[in-house]
């Protein structure tokens, strides 16, 4: 079954392609067929995990590896491909399909108009499916990477989808920060490896534990902030976060659930798999996780509460949640290592909790932002004002994701950050009282979620558009999406109140953690309520105090309109990347190289050598010594080669006159020669256009990586 969800798809991309040669409508269905198809396969998977019991280690969040599933598959790059199923993956392989399944209907409508590159994007969608479901069933770090490394590239056609020069410019920012991540990620486990000597989940906690006691633990935790920045790459963490605001706006909005949902919590997956098996109890490793998730945390919910664009401003959203998750992450380690296993359970519980919680109210927030970019063409506040006044299928879910992301008590959000908000009260007795300054941010930064979303609701479902005529416009009709888009939104926001009752959430915890102490934990606590209501009376403070006072402008004619005070001069790609890799590091490189190849160094060694090597041929060469030998050897070596030439000659001559009589040789015409020519100028046209294609010279990465991977695996394993 487990290779079944993760190659399925694979086998379905290249069906699709096939498809469209037929039907492009037969392609689509196709793709949702076999979305729908991989949902059903990942639906019996949680019995699966739950059947294989719980391996009850001493660590929390170790959970049922040494005794649950596991499947591998030998020979592949001189090692092995292995998976393996217990509580969380089982969830998050259903979370996976589930939104694949939701946003490939969404897709139906959404691409109605659209025929270009939908083969492309179809057969890239499905190819992406197979490699998260790869990584998230992975049974170790190598499996993980080769899947990790096939979706960073597959999804780059995500973002460049609409071939506008503002997509390929954040694509190339995707792609260029991917390949990097990979490269780093790879290192680091090139580092584990060869101090640890497995990447086997299972495995390393013991291999480690050796590791450490042998004095390897510098190597260790040189490969744990590798691994880390390598997979906070995807993640969307500070500081390699720039790709996230940038690509939302320009992919399309079913890709862009999907980037925010789940490709993020791909990176996430492989900073968590680390901490929980080869960093657990790091204290070094748990500060420098808990500081990157602050920071984080807060600067998303900051860059969001500026922003002005409607999926700009969930692509920051999903950068601040993503801190709250690394944020749990770091306080688990922390708490890990105190001894204070109840209050790692805590931050463990409410990380995986807030993982399923935002993948799930990011597809339902990007699917309805889908909805105004089909109808309205437009991602800008001031255009879309008004616009949901009189649409209440759309009204109602984004309401729920936007409830449900603030942390408002009765909704999904809530608990998971409240879980969250516990570790780190934990945190403040048993690791720091500093602790109580990082409280502050994560209510502050939770505050700011309600903020942004208050601006979004009342600004595009309450407030009217400031040209009374395109209100009138908006008013006139009040249809924004077909029954089945409707369906597949409706269906995805009433996850929220669902996933907000205790009942389910604190049981999927335990399910996904396999500690059932966490069924003790009440929600609803004067003491857990009143760190969500400081939350919201802070964001409330900072909407009407900040955005209605601050972040909006009145023109001359009355009108007010939202504006964006950022500056746009703190962009950290154009003010540090791009510099450091266009300008900067080629200058400096350069320098270097100039010190050699200038010979600014080296030339007065060269030159005495030269001169040197000049006075010793001179003795030779100048009629010194030997001039008289070697030009006697020239002549004779002369006449011997004239004599044996000549004489060759002559030899051939003869035979060709005597014994074997030379026939004339046919005239090849003129038309053999220009079909000839004709079909070496076609091949050459054809191979050149092969060989300057961008996708081409990604194929020749992808090939090149692999054997890298291959050749490295070769020699760890042999």
């Amino acid at each position: 079954m487990l290779y079944a969800i993760v190659f399925l798809p694979f086998f379905g991309a290249a069906a699709s392609a096939l498809f469209a040669r037929k039907s492009p409508r037969l392609r689509d269905l196709f793709a949702c067929f076999v979305s729908l198809l991989l949902l059903g396969l990942t639906l019996t998977l949680p019995s699966a995990a739950g059947s294989s019991g719980p391996a009850g280690l001493p660590v929390p969040g170790q959970t049922l590896l040494r005794n649950g599933i596991c499947r591998t598959i030998s020979g592949i790059l001189a090692g092995e491909l292995a998976f393996t199923l217990d509580g969380f993956r089982a969830v998050y392989a259903v979370i996976t399909a589930f939104m694949w399944a939701c946003t490939s209907l969404f897709s139906l409508e959404y691409f109605r108009h659209e025929q270009e590159n939908l083969t492309r994007y179809w057969f890239f969608v499905l190819t992406t499916l197979g490699a998260t479901e790869g990584v998230m069933l992975s049974a170790d770090l190598m499996t993980a990477f080769v899947f990790f490394e096939i979706l960073s590239f597959t999804s780059f056609t995500w973002v460049i989808h609409e071939e506008t020069a503002p997509a390929i410019r954040a694509g190339y920012t995707y792609l260029f920060i991917a390949v990097i991540g990979g490269l780093t990620l790879f290192m680091g486990l090139l580092l584990l490896g060869s101090a640890a000597g497995t990447f086997r989940f299972s495995e390393l906690p013991d291999a480690v534990a050796a590791a450490r006691s042998s004095g390897a633990g510098k190597r260790l935790l040189a490969a744990g902030i590798c691994i880390l920045l390598g997979f906070g790459c995807k993640a969307g963490m500070f500081p390699v976060h720039v790709w996230l605001p940038k690509a939302h706006p320009v992919a399309p909005s079913p890709a862009s659930a999907l980037l925010s949902g789940i490709l993020t919590k791909v990176g996430i997956y492989g900073i968590l798999m680390t901490s929980l098996y080869a960093m657990a109890g790091h204290r070094v490793f748990g500060v420098l996780v808990l500081s990157l998730g602050a920071v984080t945390m807060l600067l998303g919910a900051v860059l969001a509460v500026f922003s002005v664009n409607l999926k700009r401003t969930l692509a920051c959203s999903s950068m601040s949640q993503v801190g709250f998750i690394l944020t749990g992450t770091g306080m688990f380690l922390l708490l890990t290592s105190a001894g204070e296993k109840e209050g790692a359970l805590l931050a463990l519980s409410g990380t995986m909790l807030h993982m399923v919680n935002h993948s799930l109210i990011k597809l339902t927030l990007f699917m309805a932002a889908g909805v105004f970019v089909m109808d309205l063409h437009t991602l800008d506040l001031n255009d879309l004002r008004g616009w949901g006044r009189n649409r209440p299928l759309l009204m109602i879910p984004f309401a729920l994701g936007a409830l449900g992301i603030s942390g408002v008590p009765l909704f999904n959000g809530y608990l998971s950050k409240t879980l969250l908000h516990e570790g780190i009260v934990e945190g403040i007795g048993a690791v720091s009282p500093l602790l109580r300054g990082l409280e502050w941010v994560f209510l502050f930064s939770g505050g700011l979620t309600f903020a942004y979303m208050l601006k979004l609701f009342i600004c595009v479902f309450a407030e009217k558009n400031a040209d009374p005529a395109r209100q009138q416009a908006f008013q006139a009709d009040s249809r924004c999406m077909t029954f089945l888009s409707a369906s597949v939104l409706l269906l995805s926001s009433l996850l929220m109140p669902l996933l907000g009752q205790p009942f389910f959430s604190v049981r999927l915890a335990s399910f996904m953690t396999g500690d059932p102490h966490i069924l003790e934990f009440r929600a609803f606590s004067w003491e857990n309520l009143k760190g969500g209501l400081i939350s919201l009376a802070i964001g409330a403070a900072v909407y009407l105090g900040f955005i209605r006072t601050v972040l909006r402008r009145r023109s001359v004619g009355g009108r007010v309109s939202y504006i964006n005070l950022w500056p746009e001069r703190l962009d950290l790609e154009d003010l540090l990347y791009r510099p450091l890799l266009t300008r900067i590091l080629p200058a400096v490189f350069g320098a270097a190289a100039a010190v050699f190849g200038e010979n600014r160094l080296l030339r007065p060694a060269f030159k005495a050598l030269r001169e040197g090597a000049g006075h010793l041929a001179a003795c030779f060469g100048e009629n010194r010594l030997l001039q008289p030998l070697f030009s006697a050897a020239v002549k004779a070596g002369a006449f011997l080669a004239r004599v044996f030439t000549d004489s060759t000659d002559a030899l051939v001559l003869l035979i060709r006159h005597t014994l074997i009589r030379e026939l004339p040789v046919k005239q090849v015409s003129d038309r053999t020669v220009t079909r000839r020519q004709m079909l070496r100028e076609a091949t050459a046209e054809t191979v050149g256009q092969i060989t300057q294609n961008f996708s081409f010279a990604l194929l020749m990465t992808c090939i090149g990586i692999l054997l890298i991977t291959g050749i490295s695996l070769w020699f760890l394993l042999r």
